[in-house]
């Protein structure tokens, strides 16, 4: 699956709703305060498999191709959520051979402590350059592109 047409938004949870199926939930994100609605369900990749709570903060990316409804608050169904710690930054995009984002705005610098892994949390012991990857990270450099050494890589390997 190409991510190209993925947008974030992140937040932090206030509540949650199951709907009327059990299968899936609505996630009530707090967002430069305003609400906005996330559809999870039984198909939504959540990044660990993390219990998703509220008082969370997550990134939650939804494809920006599918129809969403014309509501308010504003509601997408997340197709990807990543559950973040204090301070942690995520970015999903495609990073050429020199580990620059696709938009330009990132430069990798892969290190000794970053984990780089697959979805289901294995290993990735090949180059993660020319790849669909997300990437956690923390600091970042005022440069353009900014430059990071990320805590975690997570390979999207054909997804």
């Amino acid at each position: 699956m190409a991510y190209e047409t993925f947008e974030k938004v992140e937040g932090i949870i206030r509540n949650i709703d199951r709907s009327d199926d059990c299968c899936s939930m609505i996630l009530a994100l707090a967002v430069d305060g305003e609400v906005t609605n996330v559809v999870v369900s039984g198909d939504t990749a959540v990044i660990d498999h993390v219990r998703l709570r509220p008082g969370m903060r997550v990134a939650a990316f939804y494809d920006t191709n599918l129809p969403t409804p014309a509501v308010y608050p504003p509601q997408y169904r997340a197709e990807l959520v990543a559950p973040l710690r204090r301070g942690q930054q995520v970015m999903l995009d495609y990073f050429n051979d020199q580990m620059e984002s696709a938009d330009g705005s990132l430069k990798l610098n892969i290190g000794p402590m970053t984990n780089v892994m697959t979805m289901n949390g294995q290993p990735y012991t090949c180059s993660p350059e020319n790849m669909e990857l997300l990437v956690f990270y923390t600091a970042a450099t005022f440069s353009m592109p900014a430059q990071t050494t990320p805590q975690r890589v997570i390979v999207m390997c054909g997804y």
